[in-house]
């Protein structure tokens, strides 16, 4: 809790003493260290300031001055446990792979230092987290992976460690929004301590970050991560003078492995407890025409006390330099707000008369210009760019090439299905035996009723439907996770953006649209990474149409149950195209007609290739197999018990299976909807089902589970597995190969879930987006599935 939220009376210890520069400085000179008990004493008549009592005198503060101040109560008492041991690294398949999480043996409660994690997008922060944590947080060589802060916990040495992954990003500017989050999520939220991570492979250009950091004025340890890289280059670096140079120490860490990891949290413990020496603050010389200007601006910020409370005065001159929108705002609400903006005017006139150059770019030159010389400084030297540079090399030319690129990308997904077909049907077969054999099991010791029926026809039928397809869903997301980690997905996003331009999007665009192959929930949030606005809001509108993983049941199951094995490949990924050509037709539309706006240029990073490790892969696939697992327990067994309902209700003895389901609950709505899709050829089952996908798409695959799984078979048909009864169950209600190509494109194509649309409000800030996108979606899938079908039935 803060100081400021202490009753009159009560007692506390100080934990910790936040904000900046002389704020801090001061606070701590009077007494308020940690460990010091303070006590309230009263409230001035207008309840501002408060007089505490510590160290034997007593001291006014104001609120906000209090607010800035940790403590705990005599209740909440904290104390460090010396006798804790530190877990091993070593110990990594004893712990998860991650440093363990172990109360004292005390009983007592352990100093908790709050880490945030800053560093440029591929650096590994995330695996850090998820190291440290044990949490399994997505990681992967593109901008976007990480959305939102993610938080985790571990406990070392004595002290609990709050980690916080912010979003990888170059810079701490207001261009795009995951820059303004990561600055927000710092100075709003104030650390203890900033974790660094800087990638061995591009020091300069992570150090640019570094230097903004060091100007905000927090305490810093680096970790240079991929440190065996480095080693294999033959790199060379003297770490600790080039951290005595920018007042932090630099820790050398391989946090795929977890070495360096203990050093790394020994060394935030001691600059935590202030005995670090390389923790310091400095400031870095940006020149004597940048300097003179930044020091006026300063001073003139500096006349606001409270300013200092929460942000750096010299971060805000520098930040005012460079034409930050956000500093202006900070600095607009101020009493001499005028008076700084004039000064900040009269500055930049200056340092471009000076330099020739604006002050945003004098001021970039000049950071790039103390990473150069600090390098140097340290001895820096690159040795060769080793095995992992020279393969990329070679294999970007194969994979980017101007002819080649396109279909090496093609024939990738031609694999991944492939692979997943067919060495997914042995796992597959063998769940759906275990399946038969259960629904065999209810059925031979239950007596009759409503209870069985609902047992073996709608829980094991609906959720037994979906389940069955579990190994080929982990199959993919190998691929998948593989192809993240190993670097290819950001040549894919390379390779396509001259297409996303024709589109009408920004490169940038593509990263979203990728990731609406695993869930088009967090690919739509991903979309925040895209700083053109009119980019930003078309990729949400066509995200719908990348065929998310909640599809994949539904194509599974009527790819494998009407199309020939040879031929089950081609049909996913003509699936997956159509979905791609409608979302650049539906592009191109809205951004001629709907949505205008200027576009921003498009810049990503390129990472070397890397082979990730089996454990990575293995960790990331099982995640989403368990998220799989846990729908399957949520709410497709509800809407599975719920759709047998509806088909068994109003029940009435003497009727075959047909005749019950269709003077059922769920008949009767299915008929009432047929005519609508009598032009794609479908039944009232399958209409159906497209109602229930509505919530979730595997919920289409249940219920067709559920209604089909009943169904009389002529004694002539050959039924050996599940796909051979649904097959015969549905082309007993005249449903062909065409129809139900043109049911998988509507499933395709219509109205994304409800997490969907949220999201698309969220993030567009307009209900107005959202509910478009839900109309226009399932107008489009209605046309082009007609389309489909009248011209299959042709053929």
């Amino acid at each position: 809790m803060r100081l400021s939220e202490l009753k009159t009376g009560e007692k506390a210890t100080i934990v910790k003493v936040l904000g900046h520069g002389g704020f801090r400085k001061r606070i701590v000179e009077m007494g308020f260290i940690r460990g010091q008990e303070v006590e309230t004493m009263l409230n001035a008549p207008l309840q501002d300031p408060v007089k505490y009592k510590l160290m034997g005198y007593e001291v006014s503060l104001r609120h906000n001055e209090a607010s800035m101040i940790e403590v705990v109560t005599e209740g909440e008492g904290r104390a460090v446990d010396a006798t804790q041991k530190p877990p091993s690294v070593e110990a990594e398949e004893e712990t998860g792979g991650h440093v363990e999480e172990k109360s004292p043996s005390n009983g007592k409660q352990m100093f908790t230092i709050n880490i945030a994690l800053v560093g440029n997008p591929n650096c590994g922060k995330t695996s850090l987290f998820n190291f440290a944590s044990g949490a399994h947080e997505r990681v992967g060589n593109y901008s976007g992976v990480t959305v939102d802060a993610k938080e985790g916990y571990a406990s070392f040495e004595g002290y609990e460690f709050n980690i916080v992954d912010l979003p990888g990003t170059y810079s701490l500017s207001a261009y795009s929004p995951e820059e303004l989050y990561v600055r927000k999520q710092i100075i709003d939220n104030t650390p203890d301590v900033i974790v660094n991570v800087l990638d061995s492979s591009n020091l300069e250009r992570n150090l640019y970050l570094s230097t903004q950091l060091v100007d905000i004025n927090l305490r810093i340890v680096g970790a240079l991560n991929m440190y065996d890289e480095f080693e294999q280059r033959g790199d060379r670096l003297d770490e600790k003078v080039l951290g005595g140079l920018f007042g932090f120490p630099i820790v050398p860490t391989v946090f795929k492995t977890g070495k360096g990891v203990e050093q790394l949290f020994r060394t935030i413990i001691k600059v935590y407890e202030g005995e670090e020496q390389q923790a310091r603050h400095v400031h870095l010389n940006h020149g004597k025409v940048l300097e003179k200007a930044i020091s006026a601006i300063q001073t003139e910020i500096q006349k606001n006390d409270e300013i200092r409370y929460k942000y750096s005065t010299r971060y805000l001159a520098i930040k005012l330099l460079e034409g930050d929108g956000e500093a202006r705002r900070i600095v607009g609400q101020l009493p001499n707000a005028q008076q700084i903006r004039e000064t900040a005017e009269k500055e930049m006139t200056l340092i471009q008369k000076e330099t020739g150059e604006d002050s945003e770019t004098a001021i970039m030159d000049a950071k790039y210009g103390v990473i150069h010389g600090a390098l140097q400084e340290a001895g820096y030297q690159q040795g060769n760019e080793g095995d992992i540079y020279e393969t990329t090399h070679i294999l970007d030319r194969i994979i980017t090439h101007k002819y080649a690129g396109f279909p090496i990308f093609i024939l990738l997904l031609y694999l991944m299905f492939q692979v997943t077909f067919t060495l997914g049907a042995y796992p597959m077969d063998w769940i759906d035996m275990g399946v038969g054999m259960l629904g065999d099991l209810i059925a031979n010791t239950m007596s009759e009723g409503p209870l069985k029926d609902m047992l073996i026809d709608g829980v094991i039928g609906g959720v037994g439907a979906v389940i069955v397809f579990l190994p080929q869903i982990l199959i993919l997301y190998a691929f998948i996770s593989f192809m993240e980690d190993s670097g290819y997905m950001a040549r894919a996003a390379f390779i396509m953006d001259k297409l996303m331009h024709k589109m009408g999007l920004h490169g940038k665009s593509f990263i979203p649209l990728i990731m609406g192959f695993g869930c088009n929930v967090p690919a739509i949030m991903a979309t925040r990474t895209i700083e053109s606005r009119r980019s930003r809001l078309v990729t949400m509108l066509i995200l719908p149409f990348m065929s998310c993983s909640a599809r994949l049941p539904i194509y599974i199951m009527i790819t494998a149950t009407f199309f020939a094995v040879e031929y089950q490949s081609l049909v996913m990924i003509s699936l997956y195209l159509i979905g791609i050509l409608v979302a650049i037709v539906m592009s191109n539309i809205f951004c001629r007609i709907l949505v205008r706006g200027e576009d921003t240029p498009f810049v990503m990073e390129l990472p070397p290739y890397r082979f990730p490790t089996a454990k990575a892969t293995l960790r990331h696939t099982w995640e989403k197999g368990k998220q799989y697992l846990r729908k399957m327990g949520g709410i497709i067994l509800v809407a599975s018990i719920t759709v047998w309902c509806l088909g068994y209700f109003p029940h009435n003895e003497g009727l075959t299976e047909k005749q019950q389901q269709e003077q059922s609950y769920i008949g009767r709505i299915g008929k009432t909807i047929e005519p609508a899709f009598r032009m794609q050829g479908f039944d009232w089952k399958l209409d159906v089902g497209l109602i229930a996908g509505l919530g979730a798409k595997e919920i289409v695959a249940s219920t067709m589970g559920v209604l089909y799984s009943g169904m009389e078979i002529d004694e002539d048909d050959e039924v050996g597995s599940r796909y051979d009864e649904l097959r015969s169950a549905m082309e007993a209600d005249g449903i062909t190969p065409a129809v139900a190509f043109a049911y998988m494109v509507f499933v395709l194509l219509y109205f994304p879930c409800i997490a969907a649309i949220a999201a698309i409000k969220n993030e567009s800030g307009s209900w107005k987006w959202a509910v478009f996108g839900a109309v226009y979606t399932t107008g489009v899938a209605w046309i082009v599935s007609a389309l489909v079908y009248q011209i299959g039935i042709l053929i």
